[in-house]
């Protein structure tokens, strides 16, 4: 099964004054989590600021194009991982474990 693994910022970049909220001994833990995983990682990103986040509807005759995030930018995807783990159980605890890794919260999703 593959998950979507989403790294949650809410509040640290601001507290850091930075993009780029993640200190490197989180870092060297992301890379070590990423390297314990091996295969399991698909794919895994840092996601760019949400000021440079633009929501596109073309639903229309003329598209909308809105400048930042769609929802409260108090709470952000930071970055991400896509995951092929062999069941959702496997995920919960590889999720705890990124949590812990990257010191933010994490939103857990099955991808379809």
């Amino acid at each position: 099964m593959h998950f979507l693994v989403n790294v949650i910022d809410d509040g640290q970049a601001e507290a850091a004054g930075r993009t780029e909220s993640g200190t490197q001994a989180e870092t060297d833990a992301v890379d070590a989590l990423n390297a314990r995983l091996g295969d399991a990682v698909v794919f895994a990103a840092g996601v760019s600021a949400p000021g440079d986040a633009a929501v596109v509807d073309a639903r229309g005759a003329e598209p909308k194009v809105t400048s930042g995030l769609l929802g409260d930018p108090a709470e952000f995807v930071a970055g991400f991982w896509v995951m092929d783990l062999p069941d959702a159980e496997t995920a919960l605890r590889v999720a705890h474990e990124a949590s812990v890794a990257c010191n933010r919260k994490i939103e857990l999703r099955p991808l379809l």
